[in-house]
């Protein structure tokens, strides 16, 4: 029998052919069907399903596969949710900082702080009225402080030579003294002068005047927000001088003194006014008398009129001295003119300074403070709080996010945490895909932590690190962040955000979709070769950073991490192997290039992530008042990603 040619069987069997073809064709759909069951691909939800009422997503890309690190399980999302007393607790493990194997010279205080945070989170659970609730006519008078304060002698004096600024202060307010210094007396305080045997005491005089915190641990002094000594006799230079300083958990800062010379012209100065002033020294006196001197410097006929004065000071004479409170620092002025002006120091705000207190070689006449705030945000968060269900945040959606975005705050920040609910992040809360939390550690004042405990349970996005907050530990809040990132919200990439930073969340995703080929990423405004500063506002020791540089670090109030370095971070934080750092946006800095030593990282640089104010088509925009936040987003909705000008 002849074998058929292929011709001729396609010809004599169509039938079986057929028959061949459907059965493919079921083994096909079959196989595909069982792979869709495995892993179900994410697809946009229609308007009205999934997350919630109007939810959709917010692609970064096309296509997820090979793209960006992989993330971590969902399981690891639901065991973190579980583990969250309360659900607003951050999951972060602070009890890690006790281990004498974490890195980092903050260790030791950042220890402390968790355990004060620690006892400071057992007593909310203390019930107390309902402070957001303004029909209680109770609370409200607590919230009320006097606009101006008047202490004579006696009554100074009485109080133990202090004066409570139950409000602290605000922009503008202003102190003023009338005080006459002592007369030079023997000193033998080992303290002040070291005497050897046979030697003469030390004449001293001085006093100290300081605006001083509420006291945040028992056994420590409070807080020293701002320490003026003028010291008339019995400095070691053997020169009168005035010497500035703060001091915070008994560590005093590097101090500023003013010896007689003006500052230099190349030093930053005080919202334009100099620190030091010049004044006239003995020796410049010595060279005429000082009736002369007076008489040229006053009506200037043989001499041209000098812009220095002698000391402010004089032993036995009375002086009115004038503390003002401005933009960027503390000016003093004395009998009339600008004598020396000191910066704020990082970590301190104006309603920190409760009290003041003036010690020492000194007799007080009277005590004036005037402008002072009546309110205090720790007693009245209800004039910056809308409690209104739309500003609620929606619970986190069950798949993982394509990004989160932690938002720093302070405890008391509740105008600017309403503010950015009311703008750029109600545009995250619709979006299935982008979950946005505020993370903020507890503060000194008991009330705000209170208030703060219901502002959270209310809106539902607000995660509290407990700690108690200084700007040394805000480094903490940033672990946190990567730490919910990845273990609560399971999200690719993770941003790191200021509560006085817009962001433009549709330009800060299409950054991240440039980036191709899986990489790590690393989004921001990017420091290159930036030199630390050893003097200043910024300042940092040696001890604290002993290399000339920092790493390549992104500045602070807007940046993107992808989830690979978040999670990093975290199980090097677990594993005490995480060395912190003061400055949060250098440690973020030092972390990714540690990282990117044993994966390749893609380090992104955009000045359109602001660091200081607003340039038009920003991605994010710093230092924006409340005000300036609903009119970015006013312009922002009308399609123009412009700037606005006001406070």
């Amino acid at each position: 029998m002849r074998r058929p040619t292929p011709g001729m069987a396609a010809g004599a069997s169509p039938r079986r052919r057929a028959a061949q073809g459907c059965a493919a064709l079921f083994i096909l759909a079959y196989a595909l069907f069982q792979l869709l069951l495995a892993s179900p691909p994410s697809l946009p939800l229609p308007s009205g399903a999934g997350a919630g009422a109007g939810a959709r997503h917010l692609h970064v890309d096309g296509d997820d596969a090979g793209r960006a690190p992989l993330r971590p399980s969902k399981r690891a999302h639901r065991e973190a949710l579980e583990a969250a007393p309360e659900g607003i607790v951050s999951g972060l493990d602070l009890g890690r900082l006790n281990s004498s194997r974490s890195g980092g010279s903050l260790r030791k205080v950042a220890a402390e702080a968790a355990a004060a945070g620690a006892r400071l989170f057992a007593d909310l659970h203390d019930a107390l009225p309902d402070p957001l609730d303004v029909s209680n006519e109770e609370g409200e008078d607590r919230g009320k402080c006097p606009h101006s304060i008047v202490l004579a002698a006696d009554e100074f004096r009485a109080r133990g030579r202090t004066v409570e600024l139950p409000c602290g202060l605000t922009l503008g307010s202003y102190i003023t003294v009338a005080a006459t210094p002592h007369a030079a007396h023997p000193e033998r305080d080992p303290k002040i002068a070291q005497l050897r045997e046979g030697e003469e005491p030390l004449m001293v005089s001085q006093f100290m005047m300081e605006l001083q915190g509420l006291k945040t641990v028992d056994g420590e002094d409070p807080p020293r927000i701002l320490h003026f000594n003028p010291r008339l006799r019995g400095d070691w230079s053997g020169k009168p001088v005035i010497e500035q300083n703060t001091c915070y958990r008994m560590q005093w800062g590097t101090s500023l003194r003013c010896e007689g010379w003006m500052s230099r012209a190349d030093e930053e100065t005080v919202d334009g006014m100099v620190k030091c002033e010049k004044w006239i020294q003995d020796e410049d006196l010595s060279k005429e008398s000082k009736t002369s001197w007076w008489l040229n410097h006053l009506i200037g006929r043989t001499k041209k009129v000098s812009s220095s004065w002698p000391y402010p000071f004089v032993e036995d004479r009375l002086f009115v001295l004038t503390l003002t409170a401005g933009l960027e620092g503390y000016h003093v002025n004395v009998d009339g003119r600008h004598v020396t002006s000191f910066p704020y120091r990082i970590g301190f705000v104006l309603e920190d300074a409760t009290g003041l207190s003036l010690n020492g070689d000194l007799d007080v006449q009277s005590v004036f403070a005037g402008t002072l705030p009546t309110t205090h945000p720790s007693f009245a968060p209800q004039k910056h709080l809308e409690m209104f269900p739309a500003w609620q945040a929606p619970p986190l959606p069950e798949e993982p996010a394509e990004i989160f975005i932690g938002i720093l705050s302070a405890g008391n920040h509740f105008a600017e945490r309403m503010a950015v609910r009311k703008t750029w992040m109600s545009a995250a809360q619709k979006t299935s895909n982008v979950v946005a939390r505020f993370f903020v550690a507890l503060h000194a004042r008991k009330e705000v932590n209170i208030e703060l405990k219901k502002e959270a349970e209310y809106f539902g996005d607000i995660v509290i690190v407990p700690f108690m907050d200084s700007y040394d530990l805000v480094v903490l809040k940033t672990v946190a962040i990567c730490e919910y990132g990845v273990r609560a919200v399971s999200a690719k990439y993770i941003m790191k955000c200021d509560d006085d930073t817009f962001v433009r969340l549709e330009a800060v995703m299409a950054e991240v979709k440039n980036i191709r080929n899986g990489k790590s990423l690393y989004i921001g405004n990017m420091n290159y070769r930036h030199n630390p500063l050893r003097i200043g506002k910024w300042a940092v020791t040696y001890e604290e950073w002993p290399e000339e540089d920092y790493p390549t670090y992104a500045n602070g109030p807007g940046y993107v991490i992808s989830a690979d370095i978040a999670d990093s971070i975290v199980s090097e934080f677990t594993d005490h192997k995480l060395r912190l750092f003061k400055m949060e946006d250098v440690s973020m800095g030092m972390w990714v290039e540690r990282f990117n030593k044993t994966r390749p990282v893609e380090y992104v640089h955009s000045v359109k992530f602001c660091q200081f104010g607003c340039i038009d088509d920003y991605y994010t925009a710093h230092y924006q008042s409340p005000r300036q936040m609903l009119c970015l987003w006013d312009k922002l909705q009308a399609g123009k990603p412009r700037c606005c000008n006001m406070r």
